[in-house]
């Protein structure tokens, strides 16, 4: 079971109208990147065969990000949802851009929503391996809630296996003491799904197809339908609008800045040290409050940045001490002095040892036979 392919299918259709952008939401950034190439950068990790995005609308937008900045170790097929007609609706799209061949043999697809950035890759293995263990035909990632009010809930039968997941508006009195909820995120059999997709009902006025009765399909034709509960709920929390997006930067950026205390960088107040993803520290440097890290910053050993600094796109060389300034695409040598309230602009170079004082603004400057222009 374990030579069995295995693909995904991302599902980056929706809308997102209460995000109150003009901008598709699986593009929405979260420390400095679209939040859909995080997913896209986690089932990389998977030894995936395929990958398909379903877009819908300014899908352009979305496959041009996807081309530029998507890991080049993931093979990527775009696809686009003519009609919004649910999630069910998406995957059964994105299944028809998989390569025949997979489907010939019968593997696994996983299908994660574009907007949940918070997932790990080894979430999606241990979703994967369950999966295959059990030799289901469905395995749905849980999560386990103290308050479920307002999620999908998983139903098991007295043997523990899954039944359905239900709506809660749909929950009888006993079933909403239900505290196992479903999040979006799921592995399937791929000869079963798209036969089980087809005999899914409509629901609502605008005739859509919600993927969560798939597993009430399968469980009724006699297959086995499987969960893993998660140990982290907040890995499946989807974004959907900007008090979400905020919620997960803030879980991406503590993430970021354990991973780089833990290779030695010093954070004087880590909830008050904002780094990107792309930015690069090496060890000893010294992050003070309200720093602000953006783009490809690359700061070297020894190094202090702060309090209150911003930097863009900057290289910071060792045991440079940047204090209360700003700089964009700049370079600051090593051992430089910079601030308080300095400034340097786009093309900006500080020399080694150089000092800028206070309030000073540095433009453009480029060094020809050996002199400094300003």
């Amino acid at each position: 079971m374990e030579t069995r392919p295995l693909s995904a299918v991302v599902l980056a259709a929706g809308e997102g109208t209460r995000m109150r952008s003009e901008q598709p939401k699986t593009l929405h950034r979260l420390c400095g990147r679209p939040m859909i190439l995080y997913v896209l950068d986690a089932l990389a990790k998977l030894s995936m065969n395929e990958a398909v995005v379903v877009v819908g609308q300014r899908g352009e937008w979305v496959r041009k990000v996807l081309v530029d900045h998507a890991p080049s170790s993931l093979s990527i097929e775009v696809v686009e949802q003519p009609e919004h007609l649910g999630t069910a609706d998406a995957l059964a799209v994105g299944l028809t851009a998989l390569p025949e061949a997979l489907a010939d043999q019968d593997g696994d697809v996983v299908v994660v929503p574009g907007d949940t950035p918070l997932v790990r890759p080894r979430t999606l293995a241990a979703l994967v391996r369950r999966h295959r263990a059990a030799d289901a035909a469905a395995t749905l990632l849980s999560a386990l809630i103290s308050d479920a009010t307002g999620y999908d809930r998983v139903l098991r039968s007295k043997d523990q296996a899954v039944v359905r997941v239900v709506e809660d508006t749909d929950l009888t009195e006993e079933e909403r003491y239900v505290d196992e909820v479903a999040t979006t995120i799921h592995c399937f059999r791929h000869s079963m799904l798209a036969p089980a997709l087809r005999r899914l009902r409509s629901i609502g006025p605008t005739v859509e197809h919600s993927l969560i009765g798939v597993y009430a399909v399968l469980h009724d034709a006699g297959h086995r339908v499987e969960s893993l509960v998660l140990t982290d709920p907040m890995e499946a929390a989807g974004v959907n609008d900007r008090a979400q997006l905020a919620v997960a930067e803030a879980e991406l950026r503590d993430r970021i800045n354990e991973r780089w205390m833990r290779r030695g960088v010093t954070m004087w107040d880590p909830e008050r040290a904002y780094v990107d993803v792309s930015v690069h520290l090496e060890p000893d440097v010294v992050l003070l409050p309200d720093v602000v890290l953006q783009g490809r910053c690359t700061v070297a050993a020894g190094a202090e940045i702060g309090p209150a600094s911003r930097l863009v796109d900057t290289e910071v060389g060792e045991g440079a001490v940047v204090t209360t300034s700003s700089a964009q695409h700049a370079v600051i040598g090593a051992y430089a002095r910079v601030g308080p309230f300095a400034s340097l602009g786009p093309g900006a170079r500080v020399r080694p040892a150089e000092v800028v004082g206070p309030f000073t603004h540095i433009g453009a400057r480029w060094h020809e036979a050996g002199e400094a222009l300003d």
